[in-house]
């Protein structure tokens, strides 16, 4: 699976939100939406599923994964790629970077605290 572009995830962002939509309805979201014109829209709709992130059979679109599994994957790329694969390298450059408020880091030990109990299960 690949990483979407920017128009790509625009028009992934329909597809999801539509679960299966017809062709030629997705050319008339992405003029309304997007301001395409339908040559614009088969081109990235091409690059789409050439990733295999959706699939168009019988002129009917649908998403090949949610866009939530793609953006597990994609996070999972990034933190692979520039933190050798260490989410807690990955966290604390986020945290550092975001200046978080004590209210966030409440909610992040709340979620520690939750999945650790979870695993202990």
């Amino acid at each position: 699976m690949g990483t979407l572009t920017s128009a790509e995830s625009h028009l992934m962002q329909i597809i999801w939100e539509k679960g299966n939509i017809s062709s030629g309805e997705l050319v008339k979201e992405s003029q309304s939406r997007l301001g395409w014109k339908k040559s614009t829209t088969y081109t990235i709709l091409k690059k789409i599923i050439e990733k295999g992130i959706a699939v168009n059979e019988n002129s009917n679109v649908r998403p090949l994964i949610s866009n939530e599994e793609y953006n597990n994957n994609s996070n999972g790329a990034i933190i692979d790629k520039y933190f050798s694969g260490s989410l807690p390298e990955f966290m604390l450059s986020f945290v550092k970077e975001k200046k978080l408020s004590k209210k966030e880091v409440e909610e992040l030990e709340k979620i520690i605290r939750d999945y650790k109990e979870e695993l202990d299960d």
